[in-house]
């Protein structure tokens, strides 16, 4: 994650895949266990870490950190990277998720924050499982609607 992204609007660094799925991978333990929980508080943290990665940018994103600094130094160099943009865009649909989950929760409706938490979850686990971002996807289709151009994420 340490390549300069020259073609990025935010000229945010490109992205090593392993490292996205890494976050993805945290993510889809904690929104299972806010389902078996039922915690709004742990929701609630999971969207203050999507909120990081969304208005700070990606290198500050927590998970992140973690997987640059513990395990990509135990990783040879990636075979690609990829653009910043379409990944932010899907933090922020997750912060979206995760924040009206913490509502549902916190406010005592809880199948508003089943159902959102379950959204979520299912995004991240394509996403680890199979690195399928489906935010990324909205981000292409969106960037396709307006007109413009969008990385495509392989």
């Amino acid at each position: 994650m340490s390549a300069t992204d020259h073609g990025s609007a935010h000229s945010e660094p490109r992205l090593d895949p392993r490292g996205v799925r890494f976050s993805a991978a945290i993510t889809t333990v904690v929104l299972a266990l806010v389902l078996l929980s039922g915690s709004g508080v742990l929701v609630t943290a999971q969207a203050v870490v999507f909120a990081v990665a969304s208005f700070a940018g990606m290198r500050f994103a927590p998970y992140g950190v973690v997987y640059r600094h513990l395990v990509a130094p135990r990783l040879g160099p990636p075979a690609e990277r990829e653009d910043a943009a379409p990944v932010r865009f899907s933090q922020t649909v997750g912060l979206v998720f995760t924040a009206v989950a913490a509502v549902g929760y916190l406010s005592g409706l809880t199948v508003l924050g089943v159902v959102a938490t379950a959204a979520a979850l299912v995004a991240a686990f394509l996403n680890a499982a199979f690195g399928f971002c489906l935010g990324c996807e909205m981000y292409g289709l969106l960037a396709r609607l307006r007109g413009g151009t969008a990385a495509a994420r392989s």
